[in-house]
């Protein structure tokens, strides 16, 4: 392989989220994530939560971007249905992330 082929090959990653599979959360019972990349400190997930979800309290390390792919969720009495999304910044602490209905979502942040 070319020095061009193998530069290419690091900076750049492909995946069919589809041949992907659904892994338990270490940060929740129930939740379930697909990990889709990672790069320069930073994670992509698709995150699925059941109904009655409830996530625990805890601060951004680095930006984190949501945005809800079905159902709905809260974040910090917030409601983000499906086409929402949230932008928050390193520092900020989330205290109240839960779904009553159960949601997907995508999810950016740093690791």
């Amino acid at each position: 392989m070319s020095e061009k082929d193998e530069a290419k090959q690091q900076a750049f990653f492909f995946a069919d989220s589809e041949t992907i599979g659904w892994r338990p959360s270490t940060m929740a019972a129930g939740v379930e994530v697909k990990d889709l990349g990672a790069s320069d400190g930073r994670s992509m997930q698709l995150v699925r939560f059941p109904p009655g979800t409830v996530f625990p309290v805890h601060k951004h390390a680095g930006p984190e971007f949501v945005y809800v792919l079905e159902g709905e969720l809260i974040q910090n009495g917030q409601p983000l249905k499906r086409g929402w999304l949230s932008v928050s910044s390193a520092g900020t602490v989330d205290t109240d992330v839960k779904s009553e209905t159960g949601c997907v979502f995508l999810i950016i942040y740093s690791e």
